[in-house]
């Protein structure tokens, strides 16, 4: 009789738990139909086009795997297979800011998260001000920066440091200082999330056992920041892969990266090739998303366990 009314209860919270499962269903589908319609078709539409424009194959591809395809981008003649060259520029550039943003970064959630709550919140606001401002509005401030009458320009001529105005806007380095500005909240914020909730019992254990602060922060604080390292840096490449604004108006005429070669595309209406630069762009996306994960362990941010 006990057993009965036992399994007759189980199945009375089967039930119910496949209600409840129901009703959270419901409550994604909005958001679901959202993404399925307004980023779900474009996607799958784009990649049926790099197949299928103008005809069936994989005619869109097949500059990439030239031995030697020149192109002409912003009035500037490439040399060279150019779409693996922009390819390999792009990743260099994102390369680039996401190291500079972990070396700027770092120390800064560090600090924040060494902070009292009350104190850290309150500072966490001036991280947060640069999203207050539009990136094309911050891009064209830092050309009124570093242009040949900007104020850096007249800083180091007012210091006898330089003679005349040096060139720096329409350069790599203005295109890595104003990525860098725009992307590095990107990499604070995951980075504080994770050290906030690292345990400090840890650290003051290792140091009643006799380690150093350096040898705390390199055996303990270090690796338990992995993760949000790991997220950061995987924010902060892939969002630069992507950029286009802000190369195209600091950026010199060498310095094209995949987004602006994208846009040439589609102004002169060649939609297949432009759709496969982007399927490019999105693989590439991918693979490093897979490394993050399985090297990493970006997923531990989220809640999830590694296996």
């Amino acid at each position: 009789m006990a057993t009965a009314a036992r399994a007759e209860q189980a199945r009375r919270f089967e039930r119910l738990e496949r209600l409840t499962q129901r009703r959270y269903l419901l409550l994604l589908a909005p958001a679901v139909l959202f993404l399925v319609i307004f980023y779900g078709y474009p996607v799958a539409a784009m990649l049926l086009r790099s197949f299928n424009d103008p005809a069936w194959g994989f005619g869109n591809f097949k500059p990439l795997t030239a031995a030697r395809t020149p192109i002409e981008i912003l009035g500037v003649s490439l040399p060279m297979n150019a779409y693996l060259r922009v390819i390999g520029i792009t990743l260099q550039i994102a390369v680039g800011t996401t190291i500079a943003t972990l070396l700027l970064g770092y120390p800064v959630a560090y600090a924040l998260a060494s902070m009292p709550m009350s104190r850290a919140n309150l500072l966490m606001i001036f991280v947060l001000v640069p999203f207050w401002t539009s990136i094309l509005v911050r891009t064209y401030a830092w050309m009124a920066l570093l242009g040949t009458d900007g104020i850096v320009n007249e800083v180091l001529m007012g210091l006898r440091l330089i003679d005349q105005p040096a060139t720096l806007l329409n350069t790599r380095g203005a295109v890595y200082v104003g990525m860098v500005h725009i992307l590095l909240p990107f990499m604070i914020l995951p980075l504080y999330a994770v050290m906030r909730g690292i345990d400090r019992n840890l650290m003051r254990a290792a140091e009643n056992l006799g380690a150093r602060p350096w040898q705390v922060f390199r055996s303990v604080f270090l690796p338990l920041s992995l993760p949000g390292v790991a997220a950061g840096c995987l924010l902060v490449f892939i969002l630069a892969l992507g950029f286009y604004i802000t190369p195209s108006l600091l950026g010199g005429q060498r310095d094209i990266m995949i987004s602006m070669l994208i846009q040439q595309q589609v102004v002169q209406l060649k939609w297949g090739f432009a759709s496969a630069l982007a399927l490019v762009l999105l693989v590439i996306s991918l693979i490093i998303y897979l490394v993050f994960v399985r090297v990493l362990g970006v997923q531990r941010i989220f809640g999830g366990g590694r296996r």
